[in-house]
């Protein structure tokens, strides 16, 4: 019987939408059947969201580590004091303290190998830094944990992925940022992932431009031509196959982006308002380049309709199946590599 994968949850903003998008995805019947989750929040702020929500077909049983979670149930590990109180649709330094503890003890059961993947819930940014949070996003405090390996934040539906080479940061940051060493990392990052995690032996990956039509042979600027072209060129002599660099809206306005197996974009919102114009509700993001599997819907806390009944989980939903395929997929990578004679034999005695 194939093992069943064990996912962690962060809680997320608990006076965001993250308590009940979380709620009615797993109250899906199909979750147990594939993955054992462990929420890192608190009976009290699920007891609250589920009495307000009406869900009382949503079980779930406590634990007090990870390594008791019940493989037929919802496990819930109590991480936030007791005096914290949700309150839906308020902005509050709470809410982001409440979203910081649950995300620093499931990011320590997840590089104490206690967890197989992890899901992390939508949290407001400036809360948690009022809260003491020093990190800009989920990203780049899961990197640092992880010893800072070099991470790449990807979008991802049916269709489309879409990365980033710069995640949170100002504008006005993003040309001093990029060089060529830094874009032929995040390129290379790129590629792995997409053979490791998607299963895409060869992968063919669109890079954009950094200005307006790609800069348009430098009357617009020069860093297609002095940084991402080359990078472009140095990678190519790894085999990694790459095209552009393409003016973004282009790309994205006229659907050439379904040519190719993922695109690299140069900065924050030059990505995700292509991937969100296109994806509205369905989004997800990955956290590629890490050695765990991170994903997360891609919405945010949502506070104008919280405690409303009123979010979908689709997007919630599909981070947990995305999860659970990249872990599946990166897992036979690592098989059918590490051990290529096993593979032989194994293959031969299937005929």
């Amino acid at each position: 019987m194939e093992k069943k994968v064990r996912i962690g949850f962060t809680i997320g903003d608990i006076n965001g939408i993250g308590p009940e998008v979380l709620i009615k995805a797993l109250s899906d019947h199909r979750i147990l059947n594939y993955c054992t989750p462990v929420i890192f929040g608190s009976n009290k702020v699920l007891s609250f969201y589920k009495k307000l929500l009406d869900a009382e077909h949503f079980k779930y049983a406590h634990c007090d580590q990870v390594s008791d979670a019940n493989p037929k149930l919802i496990n819930v590990i109590n991480t936030l004091p007791e005096e914290f109180i949700p309150d839906p649709g308020i902005s509050s330094t709470a809410g982001g303290q409440a979203a910081m503890l649950s995300l620093e003890a499931a990011a320590d059961a997840l590089l104490d190998g206690q967890l197989d993947a992890l899901v992390t819930a939508p949290i407001n940014k400036h809360n948690m830094h009022e809260a003491g949070f020093t990190f800009p996003g989920h990203t780049e405090y899961l990197n640092h944990r992880a010893g800072g390996p070099g991470s790449l934040m990807m979008l991802l539906n049916d269709s489309m992925r879409v990365a980033l080479a710069t995640h949170h940061m100002p504008l006005q940051e993003v040309p001093g940022t990029l060089s060529v060493e830094y874009l032929v990392s995040k390129i290379r990052i790129l590629a792995t992932s997409l053979r490791q995690d998607f299963g895409i032996d060869k992968p063919l990956i669109a890079l954009t431009g950094l200005n307006p039509h790609a800069g348009d042979q430098g009357l617009l600027g020069r860093d297609e031509l002095e940084v991402i072209i080359p990078a472009m060129e140095q990678v190519r002599k790894d085999g990694i196959i790459v095209s552009g660099p393409f003016a973004a809206d282009g790309l994205f306005g006229s659907g050439q982006i379904s040519q190719f197996d993922a695109v690299l974009t140069m900065y924050h919102d030059q990505g995700l308002v292509g991937f969100k114009a296109l994806s509205f509700d369905t989004g997800i993001n990955y956290t590629a380049g890490m050695p765990f599997v991170r994903t997360s819907p891609d919405h945010g806390t949502a506070y104008d309709i919280a405690g409303k009944n009123v979010a979908s989980a689709t997007s919630m939903l599909q981070s947990i199946f995305c999860a659970l395929d990249i872990y599946r997929t990166r897992l036979q990578y690592v098989q059918n590599h590490e051990n290529p004679v096993k593979r032989t034999e194994l293959a031969q005695e299937r005929g």
